[in-house]
């Protein structure tokens, strides 16, 4: 009983630690490959975790110990449930009507071109842009130091190569954050006089957040989302329940 768990908690330690080839790292990864190397001890040695336990729990100290760490899994488990419910649920609210603005949070560019991840999202919103001539979209994205171009300039450049109209795109070069991404582009929506009512575009794992912070600026938001490789969405989704969580003790805080 005790081999599949253990083999399904291996594989996921070996999934977490697929990104570490291509560098990236982050507490996604960190976060899911511990836990998954912890689980994977906890069932391959679980008669010597259960007496532990057992002779924890002959002292006061020892229970509340045992306790306390059940309450944390608990209340861990039953978090990471309820975002990754609301995650699935904004990756696939899609747009109800072409009343709307596209807006596309920037990602890295690296020697002028969009990075894999940016790349994904522009093509998640050619798809649209190409089924709906109508619609206009705004690339949002300013220049980072290792950029030799802002980010939405890449993003117009690629969308054009594609056949998007030039007179169809917008260009927010100068934020740097989430946050940024769709303040400005707000600003700029309003400025044009473009809808009001946006479509964000950026990876499914990043919708929910984007999608909050919209919501505190007073936008409503619909989603287009963009594909992530198998081997990278483990990573990202756990690394964006650690992103919802600060925000939202942030905005309570605050």
């Amino acid at each position: 009983m005790r081999v599949l768990p253990a083999l399904i908690s291996f594989i996921m330690l070996i999934v977490f630690l697929l990104p570490l080839g291509s560098g990236i790292i982050n507490l996604g990864n960190c976060a899911g490959a511990f836990i998954s190397g912890v689980l994977t001890a906890v069932f391959l040695f679980y008669g010597e975790v259960s007496r532990f336990a057992a002779h924890l729990w002959e002292s006061t100290g020892g229970r509340i110990a045992v306790c306390a760490v059940a309450v944390l899994i608990g209340l861990g488990i039953v978090s990471a449930t309820v975002m990754s419910f609301f995650m699935l649920r904004e990756m696939h609210d899609a747009p109800k009507n072409t009343d709307t603005t596209v807006v596309v949070l920037g990602c890295k560019v690296k020697n002028g071109v969009p990075s894999l991840m940016l790349k994904r999202r522009l093509d998640a919103a050619y798809g649209y842009l190409s089924e709906n001539p109508e619609v206009r979209v705004v690339v949002s994205g300013g220049q980072g130091a290792d950029e030799s171009i802002s980010e939405a300039k890449c993003m117009r450049d690629y969308l054009v190569s594609r056949g998007i109209a030039p007179e169809r795109i917008y260009e927010e070069d100068k934020s740097t954050t989430t946050d940024e991404n769709l303040r400005f582009s707000q600003e700029l929506i309003a400025r044009e006089g473009l809808p009001e009512h946006i479509t964000i575009v950026t990876d499914g794992f990043h919708q929910l957040r984007s999608d909050m912070k919209a919501k505190k600026l007073g936008m409503e938001a619909y989603n287009i989302s963009a594909h992530t490789p198998w081997w990278l969405a483990p990573t990202y989704w756990v690394r964006e329940w650690f992103g919802i969580a600060y925000y939202t003790a942030r905005d309570v805080i605050s």
